[in-house]
């Protein structure tokens, strides 16, 4: 069942309530349990097969759930209620309620045959119906905010890691999300190019955003998060403001995995 709606401030963008997902016998995710108020940065931090991305990605319904439920606003992404019953929707269904959710994936995923500014005018056009005028001109404004409006004509091949993953972010934003998902999009960058990502990402979380980042960047974590969440193996170990989790872990298993990092 889902639960009565809250009213008001008090209701959440996101909520999750006893997830679980097995990908044969591994059990990924034991139970999570997760709100997300709008507006609001929250950090998943947690070593590699805690089940940070697989959570991610059940939230826009690229992995299905096995037990519990994950709503965005109103909506319980792959499914409709009907006659007090849940029922699994169609994929073009499934893509109409992923409209206001971007992502942003580790391996930048634009199309290699498309220039930057066809690239980020596809969702726009093609998904949202908006005119090609319309859409290239918000592209060239998003395109100008993330630095690479000299870009637009480029193809992937002709950018750099950071600026692919750049324009990724663009993209994701073309689509006016309400949500924004970060699955680790730093990690496949060279070190030299993961802060210019991390500065986008930053100004991104001071315009109020919200966001749902997965990463391994502590920095990022201190400087833009409203709430740091813990993970690890499949399960919620500790959450709270950055300075608490990060600063003053009360878990063991959260203050070995910080250890790594200090």
């Amino acid at each position: 069942m889902i639960d009565t709606p809250l009213s008001g401030s008090e209701k959440p963008l996101v909520r999750a309530r006893n997830v679980y997902k097995r990908f044969g016998d591994n059990e990924v995710l034991k139970g999570i349990n997760m709100d997300v108020k709008p507006g609001e940065v929250v950090v998943i931090l947690g070593p590699s097969g805690s089940g940070k991305s697989t959570f991610l990605r059940c939230i826009n319904h690229l992995e299905t759930m096995d037990q519990g439920y994950i709503t965005v606003g109103d909506q319980q992404i792959g499914y409709e209620l009907r006659a007090g019953q849940l029922h699994r929707v169609s994929p073009a269904m499934i893509a109409k309620q992923r409209r206001d959710i971007g992502m942003v994936f580790q391996q930048f995923n634009l199309y290699p045959h498309m220039t930057v500014l066809e690239n980020i005018i596809e969702a726009p056009v093609g998904v949202h119906g908006r005119s090609k005028s319309e859409a290239q001109t918000q592209a060239m404004e998003l395109l100008d905010k993330v630095g690479l409006a000299d870009k637009a004509n480029a193809y992937p091949r002709q950018l750099s890691g950071g600026q692919q993953q750049r324009v990724a972010i663009a993209r994701a934003l073309a689509i006016q999300p309400k949500l924004i998902l970060f699955d680790e999009p730093t990690s496949a960058l060279d070190p030299e190019l993961v802060g210019e990502v991390l500065a986008t990402m930053r100004d991104l979380a001071d315009q109020g955003l919200t966001m749902i980042v997965v990463t391994h960047e502590i920095g990022f974590a201190k400087e833009a998060a409203d709430r740091v969440i813990f993970m690890d193996g499949g399960i919620v170990v500790e959450e709270g403001k950055p300075d608490d989790v990060l600063g003053n872990p009360q878990h063991p298993r959260t203050r070995a995995f910080l250890s790594r990092f200090i």
